[in-house]
């Protein structure tokens, strides 16, 4: 959904006047993704008490999620960052190139999935008990 309407936006803002609607468009999403970024990543190191997470099953969904979930999460990912690139490459000294921020916010709902709904190995119980 987000790359759809960053394509738009990026189709839109290379029509005179529409660069502000844009560079307003990729900061409220790079803004949105960071919060949902840092509540995933909280989330996760709460279940990694019981859990091992691994960075790539986080947030890349590797082995952690089920083929449909990876390929509509990681496809929204993929078309965000392929339109943030063509369009900033089409005017890389404009607002347009603010749209290289926006690919955070499908990272971090890959992030966010991940972390509520991932499926992760039992974290392996040492031995070791801390002396105190």
């Amino acid at each position: 959904m987000s790359g759809l309407a960053l394509g738009v936006l990026a189709a839109a803002a290379l029509i005179q006047g529409a660069a502000l609607v844009a560079l307003a468009v990729a900061l409220i999403l790079f803004a949105a993704g960071t919060v949902v970024f840092l509540v995933a990543f909280v989330h996760a190191v709460g279940r990694s008490r019981e859990v091992d997470i691994g960075i790539g099953g986080l947030y890349f969904l590797a082995g952690s999620a089920p083929r449909n979930v990876q390929v509509h999460l990681l496809g929204s990912l993929g078309v965000e960052v392929v339109v943030a690139f063509a369009t900033a490459s089409a005017r890389p000294f404009t607002s347009l190139a603010f749209g290289m921020l926006v690919p955070l916010y499908g990272l971090a709902l890959c992030g966010l999935w991940g972390a509520y709904h991932g499926a992760f190995p039992p974290r392996a119980v040492s031995g070791f008990e801390p002396d105190g």
